[in-house]
C-alpha cells in the first residue's frame, strides 16, 4: 500500500465517520470509517518507513562504504546524468 491509498482510505474513513448518517442493519457506518482511518494511518506510517528514498538513496540499505585506515570512511557519490550531451565538432582545416 502506498501513500496514495492510505491517503485515500483516511478520507473515505473520515467521510463515512463524520459526514455519512445511515442507519443501516447490521451494518455500522462510524465503525467501518474508523477502521478505515486506522488502516489507512497504519500504512501511511509503514509507507514512510519503508520508503527507500526518504533518507536518499541507499541510505537504510547495506551500501555502505568499508572504514579506510585510519578510521575515516570514504563515500562517493555517483550522479547520473540524464540529458542528452551535445557537443560542437569543429574541424580545421
Amino acid at each position: 500500500m502506498g501513500l496514495g491509498v492510505s491517503l485515500i482510505l483516511i478520507a473515505v474513513g473520515a467521510i463515512l465517520t463524520w459526514a455519512v448518517d445511515v442507519q443501516a442493519n447490521g451494518l455500522n457506518v462510524n465503525a467501518i470509517g474508523v477502521i478505515l482511518m486506522i488502516v489507512g494511518l497504519v500504512g501511511f506510517v509503514l509507507s514512510l518507513a519503508f520508503w527507500s528514498t526518504w533518507w536518499g538513496p541507499g541510505y537504510w540499505g547495506g551500501n555502505r562504504a568499508a572504514p579506510a585506515a585510519g578510521g575515516r570512511t570514504i563515500r562517493r557519490r555517483r550522479v547520473a546524468s540524464t540529458a542528452p550531451v551535445e557537443e560542437e565538432i569543429v574541424e580545421d582545416y
